[in-house]
């Protein structure tokens, strides 16, 4: 039985990526090209926005978002996937093809070189584990651009965790108390603090808090 590079879960097939891994992996890479295509509507910013004056006495030059034309450019998305299927290539002694076309065109046909390896990459690579990481970070870091998520409203800060296990190591996560919640739940390591233990809870991350100090 093997351990999933990405998850860290038990995989019962031996490979290097278990099937949820090597599923969401392959979704991330058939993203790729239409994240690509939708930045390109944030490379700069709306007219609307724009303020000052050029020396013609027109509307001055609107700046560029640097951030996403790296990630448009011969260095950013394509650059990564490209990485990944040379080093593919190189593993399986594979001659490596020059990338070719606009940069859109080659994103397209590292894409599809890796969907074509997916196979042996889950089972085979030892590699498989960072790849599949930097594929997520990458159609993470996109999404937030194009669609970023709300931002979430997590209640009150109350604090560190104060539960210890069974070897005596504090847990430490933040406790929050949602709005209007009547109960403390730790989303790390599921220890639950009901609202006759709060007293007791201040004392503990008192204690505990003045414990990091020292």
């Amino acid at each position: 039985m093997g351990t999933c590079l990405l998850c860290e879960t038990h995989d019962s097939a031996g490979g290097y990526l278990c099937l949820a891994c090597t599923k969401a992996t392959v979704v991330r890479l058939e993203c790729l090209p239409d994240l690509y295509e939708g930045l390109l509507p944030f490379l700069a910013p709306s007219m609307a926005v724009a303020q000052g004056r050029s020396g013609k006495g027109g509307p001055a030059p609107l700046p560029v978002h640097t951030e996403i034309l790296d990630l448009r450019g011969p260095g950013g998305m394509v650059g990564v996937v490209e990485d990944h299927l040379a080093a593919v290539h190189q593993e399986r002694g594979m001659r490596r093809l020059a990338p070719v076309g606009s940069v859109e065109t080659r994103l397209k046909s590292a894409v599809a070189g890796l969907l074509a390896s997916m196979p042996w990459i889950s089972v085979s690579w030892p590699e498989a584990g960072t790849f599949a990481g930097e594929i997520r970070d990458l159609t993470r870091s996109v999404r937030s651009i194009i669609a970023p998520e709300p931002a979430v409203d997590r209640g009150e800060r109350l604090g560190n965790c104060p539960a210890m296990d069974s070897a005596g190591v504090l847990c430490g996560a933040v406790l929050w108390l949602p709005r209007g919640g009547k109960a403390v739940r730790c989303e790390w390591c599921d220890t639950r603090y009901p609202p006759y233990v709060w007293g007791q809870l201040k004392v503990w991350m008192a204690e505990d808090e003045k414990a990091r100090a020292a």
